[in-house]
């Protein structure tokens, strides 16, 4: 096992979208071991370096709320824009005013997760990579509330503010045990060609998902 931290994380609102459930979303209980690792990333990220969650420590009630909000209906498709750039046809563009509609969405409110993870390098690790320099790095980092890009709860609109817990810190999940079904664990992207979900039977005793030797499935 690598290098481990952990990383408190906290929010108004998060959005953990079910992939079942296409129009009108609605979020998973908690968050999801895939958008706990995009967190991190969004802290440090390197090439080098991959994040594997350990443990999920949810620290508030899961209470959820319903909104609606203006979303744009039309997709702008990869292979169109390629297309654009090959000079093979005319890219058209997508205007919020014309293609807007209503969705409903079911959300998280008051969230507060305590992230448990560690990190691995990876086969593009070159002699200069050590795990000492990253984590050094990402302990910076976290100190010091620096990212490279703004984490969030699912969806840009949802922020997640986020702290280091030192050794010795204790953390509080909440008294509750609940099997929460089959969740998204990650999704794969080994080969673009045949990119595909992983997911796992998520269960929660007393406030703590443990990942550490979970059976993952396609």
């Amino acid at each position: 096992m690598g290098y481990g931290v952990r990383v408190k994380v906290w929010g108004d609102y998060a959005l953990f979208s079910r992939p079942e459930l296409k129009v009108e979303r609605v979020s998973y209980d908690v968050i999801t071991p895939s958008a706990a690792r995009g967190i991190l990333e969004a802290i440090y990220w390197k090439p080098a370096i991959r994040y594997v969650i350990d443990r999920i420590y949810v620290c508030k009630p899961i209470k959820f709320t319903n909104v609606r909000r203006n979303e744009v209906k039309s997709k702008l498709l990869a292979s169109n824009a390629l297309a654009a750039l090959n000079g093979e046809s005319r890219l058209s563009p997508i205007y919020t005013s014309q293609d807007i509609q209503q969705r409903a969405s079911l959300l998280l409110r008051d969230v507060c997760y305590v992230i448990e993870a560690h990190f691995e390098l990876t086969d593009k690790a070159g002699e200069t990579d050590t795990p000492e320099k990253h984590y050094n790095m990402l302990l910076r980092r976290l100190r010091k509330g620096e990212f490279f890009h703004q984490s969030c709860f699912g969806c840009r609109e949802f922020p997640a503010q986020f702290c280091l817990l030192e050794d010795g810190e204790e953390v509080e999940p909440i008294n509750e045990t609940r099997d929460l079904g089959y969740m998204l664990y990650d999704i794969d992207y080994t080969d673009l060609r045949n990119i595909h979900p992983h997911f796992f039977r998520a269960v929660m005793k007393n406030g703590i998902i443990d990942l550490t030797d979970c059976e993952v499935v396609e």
